[in-house]
């Protein structure tokens, strides 16, 4: 196998932490991650591996479908809970324990001794996977990959990682126009701008301490409290009257919650809202079109780097794609990123096409 040019652009940037999310389940996520822990061993990168929930189980948890094992790599580092290792198909050392619980035991790091499959079950609180990727680093890890999990892709927020790999492909349904469009659409969501410098700064207690914040037009503070997001539209309301300037929230912005600042933002021309990161948008992407066409700013904490997108043009269902012609269609619609099919590169690289 040769290195590839997704991951020649990660090793470029000088990422220290990458997310692999997928757009749904089965849009490659796995192989995704398998290709990378390859190159890792193949450039003699130190990589150290962990997952939000759990990955490498034999069959899917929601579909029953087969899934592809995870492939570590002897010197690999992976964090995982005490009970996969009972089913590991390699040896492994025992290097820490991590101190973090969750279902299946304790997540201790241990150090891969052959090629071969693994489980792996992480932790899925981010202030636990922040620790987790703190022990990972002292045990020598050059870059540590947080392999995502379903529903859980605001678990790829910049607080956890420097970049995230997003996975898509027939699995959402639709032919090759419609997977690229919902995957633009889910990229527009992603990577929403980042606020300015005195915009972060009026907020910065939100985003630390958690909660909502609301300011009027002249940046003067109307409310701040550690309230939970989603049940904050009814506090929103109750500042109607006031000349709203901007509001942040800490969690996940969903549907009720979106309604209360869009009705908002029909009284308080301009109203800014600003949200830890893109992950945390609950929405659909024709929600913040309509929302910027009436004048109002969406806008991160965070800003959210993609690093490249990978594609998977077979379904679980049945439903497959061209695996050219969605490559060469992604590649034009998103030339801003690296945009690569693993398992059809190797197979050209194989038989000499390229």
């Amino acid at each position: 196998m040769s290195t590839s040019a997704l991951w020649n652009q990660i090793r470029e940037r000088g990422l220290a932490t990458l997310a692999v999310v997928g757009m749904t389940k089965n849009t490659g996520k796995t192989v995704a991650l398998n290709h990378l822990l390859a190159c890792a061993a193949e450039t003699g990168v130190a990589i150290g591996v962990t997952s939000i929930g759990r990955d490498g189980e034999d069959r899917d948890q929601v579909f029953f479908t087969p899934k592809p094992p995870v492939l570590v790599w002897s010197g690999s580092v992976i964090a995982t809970a005490r009970d996969t290792l009972l089913r590991a198909k390699v040896r492994w050392k025992l290097l820490a324990a991590t101190g973090v619980g969750s279902p299946m035991g304790e997540i201790v790091i241990v150090r891969a001794l052959d090629h071969g499959e693994m489980e792996i079950a992480g932790a899925s609180r981010s202030s636990d996977q922040q620790e987790i990727i703190a022990q990972l680093r002292q045990c020598g890890c050059a870059l540590i990959i947080v392999d995502g999990a379903l529903g859980r892709s605001q678990h790829a927020s910049p607080a956890i990682a420097d970049g995230i790999i997003l996975a898509t492909g027939a699995a959402i349904g639709g032919g090759v126009r419609d997977v690229i469009r919902k995957t633009r659409d889910r990229l527009v969501m992603l990577t929403i701008p980042q606020a300015a410098p005195e915009i972060l700064a009026r907020c910065q207690a939100v985003f630390e301490s958690g909660g909502v914040g609301i300011w009027d037009r002249s940046g003067g503070p109307l409310f701040l409290a550690d309230i939970a997001t989603l049940n904050a539209g009814s506090t929103l309301v109750e500042f109607a009257n006031r000349e709203l300037g901007t509001i942040a929230v800490s969690g996940a912005v969903g549907k009720a919650l979106w309604l209360t600042v869009d009705a908002l933002l029909a009284r308080h021309p301009g109203l800014t809202l600003v949200v830890a990161d893109g992950t945390k948008l609950f929405i659909e992407h024709a929600d913040v079109q309509r929302f910027r066409q009436q004048g109002g700013s969406l806008l991160a904490c965070r800003r959210i780097h993609i690093a490249g997108i990978t594609l998977n043009p077979c379904s679980p269902h049945g439903h497959h794609l061209v695996a050219q012609e969605l490559l060469g269609a992604a590649r034009l619609a998103f030339p801003e990123y690296e945009v690569s099919d693993v398992i059809l590169e190797r197979v050209l690289t194989e038989t000499g096409v390229c």
